[in-house]
């Protein structure tokens, strides 16, 4: 429909005010200006009847597909959210839930992600207005040809029943007695050695009751890190600092960064960030270990990397990797409000233990409660992904991006409180504002949409997760080295 050229002359046009039209416009400056016009007399005013609007540029799929920011500068990025065409290509560096998450929709349908990750769709809304360049045509589909049009249409019918039902708003006392049992956890833990002594046993008792502390209050800062808790954002925004600050020792603008890229593009390479052990420490999937055995590359010995896996896996995610790389992004981004609240986690747990301890003691302590916490995390976290799809991006539909990527545990008491509901991590992906103690309320509705359109629903038992993590590592290896050898 348009010429380089025509886009060129586009993007130098003014797209209105706000955050992307301010001071952008092409209309002369103060020192600029030329006499002043000779007013309108005031009965030709009345008169004359305002022109009609000037039509909105309408736009092909092939025209959006070649703006995903890929190739020779400019780099432009456009995508499409209820048929209107959106130009991020200045703003994705404002995006406040970080660059790269709007990035990776760039040339695409955008949609079902926009309604999944903002609760005030009528805000936010109003800051997209200066981005807005034009529509779909009216012979194009509102999303891409190569989806599937019934599966689209029937989840975004789910997700309205969702609404309907109730089913996105929290049930705050849940979540107020998650935390305070976590508090309880962690005053034990001191009254522990405090009464105890600091012998072995109310040593290594005291490092459980911290270890399950931190595991748990990481389940509760990813509540509300996706604002499933209040209706308001900024008191999301202020809990979530405190969880993860205070009571954990971490930077909440690094787990926005991160996270919300993996909700985004689950399991796809060079968009979520936590596939990207690949290549540098595993081979992750089919297709990218045949890939990566093709290239005849071997960073690390893939065929043993099931074994390998339970010594910098499990036990060094945290306290060898994260411990260090949490200071240094807030440092290097300058996350100051960030570094002062995890500040105040380790001084309060200094100024604790110090006494009880001895600086060798409370050392001691901090890396066995991480230790502690980086298995549980580490086991946890990857028992629903890594034995999933992994892949470059195919830009499939927002349901079926997710349940290829994402795995079910069977529900329990204890799986529920063990995985902080990340036992549901379907419905989770699905929508991830949601509160987690109505999972399984949406569970069968899930289901039932995905034996409609024959999606396999994996759930399992939670050994028999763990051990897929295992059992995939060691396919995947095995895979790299017939291809490495072979092909």
């Amino acid at each position: 429909m348009s010429t380089e050229k025509g886009a060129a002359s586009r993007r130098r046009q003014p797209i209105g005010g706000g955050l992307a039209g301010r001071g952008e416009g092409r209309g002369a400056g103060p020192d600029q200006a030329g006499p002043e016009p000779e007013p309108e007399p005031r009965s030709r005013l009345k008169m004359e009847a305002p022109g009609p609007a000037p039509a909105p540029r309408r736009f092909t799929w092939e025209e959006i597909a070649q703006r995903s920011a890929r190739g020779p500068p400019p780099q432009e990025r456009w995508l499409v959210i209820d048929r209107k065409v959106y130009d991020i290509s200045r703003f994705h560096r404002r995006h406040p839930g970080g660059s790269r998450v709007i990035s990776h929709y760039a040339g695409q349908d955008a949609t079902d992600p926009f309604i999944a990750f903002h609760p005030d769709k009528a805000l936010v809304r109003k800051y997209m207005s200066p981005l807005l360049i034009g529509e779909l045509a009216p012979d194009q589909p509102s999303f891409e040809p190569s989806k599937n049009k019934k599966l689209v249409e029937d989840f975004r019918e789910l997700r309205v029943a969702v609404e309907k039902m109730g089913l996105l708003k929290p049930n705050r006392t849940f979540f107020m007695l998650h935390l305070c049992h976590i508090l309880l956890l962690d005053i034990a833990a001191w009254l522990t050695i405090w009464y105890f002594g600091s012998s072995t046993v109310p040593f290594l008792i005291s490092a459980v009751l911290l270890g399950t502390v931190q595991a748990q209050a990481g389940w509760l800062q990813h509540d509300f890190g996706h604002l499933s808790v209040f209706s308001e954002s900024r008191w999301n925004h202020l809990v979530h600092k405190f969880v993860i600050g205070h009571l954990k020792g971490a930077p909440a603008s690094w787990w926005n960064h991160l996270h919300f890229q993996h909700h985004a593009k689950p399991n796809c390479f060079r968009k979520d960030p936590d596939v990207n052990m690949h290549p540098l420490f595993f081979a992750l999937g089919k297709t990218l270990s045949v890939e990566l055995g093709v290239q005849k590359k071997k960073f690390m010995p893939y065929n043993h990397q099931h074994k390998y896996f339970f010594i910098i896996g499990p036990p060094a995610l945290v306290p060898l990797y994260f411990q260090w790389y949490i200071f240094y992004f807030v440092v290097q981004r300058k996350q100051w409000v960030d570094l002062a609240w995890m500040l105040t986690f380790y001084i309060r747990f200094f100024l604790t233990y110090l006494p009880l301890l001895g600086v060798k003691g409370i050392l001691g302590l901090h890396l066995l409660v991480r230790f502690i916490e980086s298995n549980w995390f580490v086991w946890v976290t990857q028992m629903n992904h890594i034995p999933m799809h992994i892949d470059y991006d195919k830009n499939v539909d927002w349901f079926s991006t997710q349940l290829q990527a994402t795995c079910n545990v069977h529900q329990s008491l204890f799986n529920d409180w063990f995985s902080g509901h990340l036992n549901f991590q379907i419905e989770h992906h699905l929508f991830p504002t949601m509160p987690r103690h109505n999972y399984w309320k949406v569970a069968p509705l899930v289901k039932s949409l995905c034996a409609k359109h024959g999606i396999e629903y994996h759930c399992k038992p939670l050994l028999t997760a763990f051990a897929d993590i295992v059992h995939s590592l060691k396919d995947s290896g095995e895979l790299w080295l017939d291809a490495y050898l072979h092909k």
